[in-house]
């Protein structure tokens, strides 16, 4: 039998500090678990898809100040451990479905999604009931984490460039990205 092990989220504004709060995030909270066997590959990984995220929904401007952020500009990060499997995972409100390019080698960008596809056992897309997509990645972690540490992790941070805005899109996604989890404890 499956067992959720643990699980983390964090909640940003879809612009291009994101991603730094996100490999941050994953950073920590892989260190927190001892989990950091998958620490390089879930790193990029998590670039990848928050980028993409940042990409599909974020303010359409080059360098998008504060007051370019509305509250659909939202995304949502999600880490989870079942097993021995470490999933990452990042919500949006766009609904198109991401698909690896073949991109020719003078192209400057379209290969994220093969990186992707190339560092984890599979990934793919959830629609989750609240709407948007969930787009995920799965790890094969070479020993089981502690998910038990001694002392109470620090309260999650995030500077005010990347600080979601309040919102229906900010209350989306934590519905969006409980509903991948409520999921996943469905297939158990």
């Amino acid at each position: 039998m499956s067992r959720l092990r643990g699980w983390d989220r964090l909640t940003l504004a879809a612009v291009p500090t994101a991603a730094c709060c996100a490999r941050t995030f994953t950073k920590c909270t892989l260190r927190w678990w001892e989990a950091t066997d998958v620490m390089d590959d879930a790193l990029l990984i998590i670039s990848e898809l928050v980028t993409n995220a940042v990409k599909a929904t974020g303010p359409n401007t080059p360098d998008p100040t504060w007051s370019d952020v509305r509250a659909e500009h939202v995304l949502g990060v999600q880490l989870r451990v079942v097993d021995m499997n470490l999933y990452v995972e990042v919500w949006d409100r766009a609904g198109e479905i991401p698909t690896p390019k073949a991109p020719s080698a003078d192209d400057e960008g379209g290969r994220g999604l093969l990186l992707v596809q190339s560092l984890t056992r599979r990934w793919g897309t959830f629609r989750p009931p609240a709407g948007g997509k969930i787009v995920w990645a799965e790890l094969p972690l070479t020993k089981a984490p502690d998910l038990t540490p001694q002392t109470p992790p620090l309260p999650h941070r995030v500077p005010s460039e990347a600080r979601a805005p309040e919102g229906k899109t900010k209350t989306q996604v934590e519905t969006a990205l409980m509903e991948r989890v409520l999921e996943g404890l469905r297939r158990l």
